[in-house]
């Protein structure tokens, strides 16, 4: 089956109704046969529920479904994007470990391997995303994982999975991709040599702001590590969210390419107004990274930013005047998002942090939803002008 089918026809096992669409399995734990089956499940001798922490049919059928996109043998979900990159992290990393990653990422990415691993005595080094040299050199013995958002959130900027991975591999580390922004219908990293993918299901894969969630998708040996760590410290998934989100993916293929359509002809447009300096689109032209972006993703995605040339306040008042679009932490719905990321999701960085990021003043960040593109674009027109 094709990756869009397989988001659809994969499901978890039905009850004893026969229903066409799996049900709910709202249930904290679950009942045994007698007490030999307890035993044996909890010495996991043989598979089985124990309790929903662990493991529950709907966050299965969930797993399974994001392992078949991705092309990944197994996965593990979690509360939350955040909570996938700490379980990760907390799952693989010990005390004097160290990570590398592209200095682009998401601001509570950032926090958690400046501030909370440092903790625990795990360092960090950053490197520009398309510096391949200094991602090698950054590399040490005590190097276990190499993380990168692409594209970046919220630079949009492209890093080649490929080159990168074939230094991973060189140097015997983890290539870690953060692959939010793309879902797996566009970009599949583990076919292009990472080692693990990691989503905020709460963006495109739910796809109208309902829900939280997020998941880790790897080998069998690293979900194991995961596993292990998880279902102790509790980062679980619920059955709702994962059942809402599994009914999410059977429409992700059509919601992509409307989004996508939409984002490319709204960057097209901005490219050519005068109050803007600069417009970055992984599927432009004049984008940076172009050529690798047209290589390792489908499409272009939904996001679009730009550079306001009237800076800080400009943006601030930029946001004011628009009428359509929703002003909101979040990305991937439905309806069009505009955000300000140098005075809202990135504000607790210093300005320059939010430099070394690629987060100017004027930078304008566009989650671009499924209305009618006219209705978009009159409504950025009209805020522009």
């Amino acid at each position: 089956m094709r990756p869009e089918t397989k988001a659809i026809r994969i499901q978890s096992d039905r009850s004893n109704n026969n229903e066409h669409s799996v049900p709910l399995y709202l249930t904290s734990s679950y009942v045994f046969d007698d007490a030999e089956d307890m035993r044996s499940q909890f010495a996991e001798e043989r598979e089985g529920h124990i309790y929903s922490r662990y493991a529950n049919p709907n966050v299965e059928e969930f797993i399974q479904k994001m392992a078949a996109l991705e092309g990944a043998e197994n996965g593990w979900a979690t509360a939350t994007g955040m909570a996938a990159v700490f379980t990760f992290f907390g799952a693989v990393l010990s005390s004097g470990d160290h990570v590398v990653s592209c200095r682009s990422v998401f601001g509570s990415t950032h926090k958690l391997l400046t501030e909370i691993l440092p903790k625990w005595n795990i360092d960090c080094n950053y490197v520009d995303y398309d510096d391949y040299d200094g991602f090698e050199a950054a590399i040490h013995d005590n190097t276990k994982a190499v993380y990168i958002e692409t594209p970046s959130n919220p630079g949009l900027d492209i890093i080649d999975v490929r080159r990168l991975s074939a230094i991973c591999k060189r140097k015997n580390v983890l290539l870690v991709v953060d692959n939010c922004f793309a879902t797996p219908l566009i970009q599949q990293p583990i076919s292009l040599g990472a080692d693990v993918t990691i989503h905020s299901a709460t963006k495109y894969i739910d796809g109208q702001g309902r829900t939280l969630g997020g998941v880790i998708l790897g080998t069998n040996e690293l979900i194991q590590q995961v596993k292990a760590f998880a279902r102790h410290t509790g980062p679980a998934l619920s059955p709702f969210n994962a059942w809402v989100l599994s009914k999410s993916l059977e429409t992700l293929d059509v919601r992509l390419e409307r989004h996508c359509k939409n984002a490319f002809e709204v960057a097209k447009r901005l490219e050519s107004h005068s109050a803007i300096s600069k417009v970055k689109y992984p599927f432009l032209e004049s984008h940076q990274q172009y050529k690798i972006a047209k290589e390792q993703m489908r499409y272009g995605g939904g996001i679009v930013t730009f550079e306001l040339k009237s800076g800080l306040e400009g943006g601030k008042a930029f946001l004011n005047r628009l009428k359509l679009f929703s002003l909101t932490a979040n990305l991937g719905d439905v309806r069009s998002i505009a955000t300000h990321p140098a005075s809202t999701t990135h504000s607790k960085l210093s300005p320059e942090q939010r430099l070394e990021v690629g987060i100017s003043n004027g930078l304008v960040r566009l989650s671009i939803g499924l209305e009618h593109l006219e209705d978009i674009w009159e409504d950025l027109q009209q805020a522009l002008d």
